[in-house]
């Protein structure tokens, strides 16, 4: 895929989530969580080297410093692209890193209508079951870009899926033990070229793979700016050619009226659920209304074993 620059150099195996680990220990609220004293080590950024010496920056080098950095031969194949890594968050300063930028997107870009949260973040009662997937620039330490993921044992303690709110998932109820759910997705407006988007895709690909899943379900956004004539001429598209099989079929339950709305338009997904497309996802039927998000939700499916095998050492292979 050659308009995408490849961010995997910079990709290390995703170690285990901290959030499976000490769910049961978290209340439902992160704001009312003091800060743990010890995490399990995960796969590491790189030592950074900075002239910037203020303390919110020497904090965040202390925690990072006794990480192992890329290797010469990984950043002798590095097209300049931007120094990014990609990894499970270790902490609730990290998860609350990953909420800002949630806020921010959601919120203050896209006007999603939100929780008010006093620090500015994007909080509900699943982030404490989720493992949270962020990318950061390493040469500005700022986290680009997050997904947060849902195991099955997680799923479980919580007591549904967070698309269970909008979608009848009858059907596929029985491929929850082994799939994971991701949601929550997003890029900063200064990073949305692609790389963070395919680092996301690597991070969740490794992920899924260390731990033995070979689903992951979640709902992919569009915007409902113009009414949602863009989302049903997706749906269009979408219906020619994506579709999931019928015994994976899914049934909003806040539909959205697609035979009063313009279906007829030329349009493009957005680039997440073109990357999805494109690494073998199947959407799972009509798109869902999110009245707070302002979006229309189209459930999403990819099994492990249906990646496309142009993309499949991107996102099954051990970095």
């Amino acid at each position: 895929m050659k308009e995408l620059p490849n961010p995997l150099q910079s990709l290390n195996s995703i170690g285990d989530g901290l959030t499976t680990k000490i769910a049961g220990k978290l209340t439902k609220k992160l704001s009312g969580i003091q800060k743990l004293n010890k995490f399990p080590k995960l796969f590491p950024l790189k030592k950074l080297k900075s002239k910037k010496k203020n303390s919110k920056i020497k904090e965040l080098k202390k925690t990072v410093s006794e990480l192992p950095s890329i290797s010469e031969n990984e950043k002798s194949k590095s097209n300049k692209s931007s120094p990014i890594q990609v990894y499970i968050a270790r902490d609730l300063d990290e998860i609350k890193e990953a909420q800002r930028l949630r806020y921010q997107v959601f919120a203050e870009e896209m006007g999603a209508t939100l929780t008010h949260h006093e620090e500015g973040l994007d909080v509900d009662e699943f982030d404490t079951y989720c493992d949270h997937l962020i990318v950061r620039d390493t040469e500005t330490l700022q986290v680009v870009g997050t997904y947060r993921i849902l195991p099955p044992e997680q799923a479980k303690q919580i007591g549904r899926l967070y698309s269970e709110s909008e979608f009848d998932l009858t059907r596929l109820q029985h491929l929850f033990p082994n799939a994971v759910e991701v949601g929550r997705s997003c890029v900063h407006q200064n990073y949305r070229s692609g790389g963070v988007i395919m680092a996301l895709w690597a991070g969740l690909g490794s992920y899924m793979k260390q731990h033995g899943y070979e689903i992951m379900l979640g709902c992919a956004s569009v915007p409902m700016g113009d009414g949602g004539h863009y989302a049903a001429s997706l749906h269009r598209v979408f219906s020619e050619k994506s579709l999931s099989p019928l015994e994976y079929r899914t049934f909003p339950k806040l539909p959205l009226p697609l035979d009063k709305l313009n279906s007829d338009l030329e349009v493009e997904p957005p680039p997440l659920i073109k990357g999805y497309l494109r690494i073998g996802a199947k959407i799972c039927g009509e798109p869902a209304w999110d009245p707070d998000f302002n979006t229309a939700d189209f459930l999403t499916m990819l099994r492990l074993s249906d990646i496309n095998p142009r993309y499949a050492k991107h996102f099954l292979t051990n970095h």
